[in-house]
């Protein structure tokens, strides 16, 4: 069900709220003229999303990667990481052992987080 979701939020218009409302959420401070352009690029984008979740796709295997090759990537192992000391001595902010950084989610993004 979370396509059918999906498809609900791409046949929205976006209004020029909606754009400032993600360029908040990005960090961004776009002109104008810049907010409208996002809009209508935007706007594509998702009309080329929806299009693509209309293609019936019964009987099409998922593929991670179109070459029949195996991934070049590596173990995920852990190496070498910074001594708590130095990681703190580092922080701009901290409420030891911890680090504090700006909010992220929720809230405004202008906001600092606890």
């Amino acid at each position: 069900m979370p396509q059918l979701r999906y498809l609900c939020f791409v046949a929205m218009e976006l209004s020029p709220a909606d754009i400032q409302r993600l360029a908040t959420l990005a960090r961004l401070q776009p002109s104008p003229q810049q907010a409208a352009q996002y809009q209508t690029q935007l706007a594509a984008i998702l009309t080329y999303a929806q299009r693509l979740g209309e293609l019936n796709l019964d009987g099409v295997e998922p593929l991670t990667s179109p070459l029949d090759m195996p991934s070049p990537l590596g173990a995920d192992v852990p190496g070498p990481t910074l001594p708590s000391e130095v990681l703190m001595a580092m922080a701009p902010e901290k409420h030891e052992p911890f680090i504090k950084v700006p909010k992220v989610l929720g809230g405004d993004a202008g906001e600092s987080g606890a």
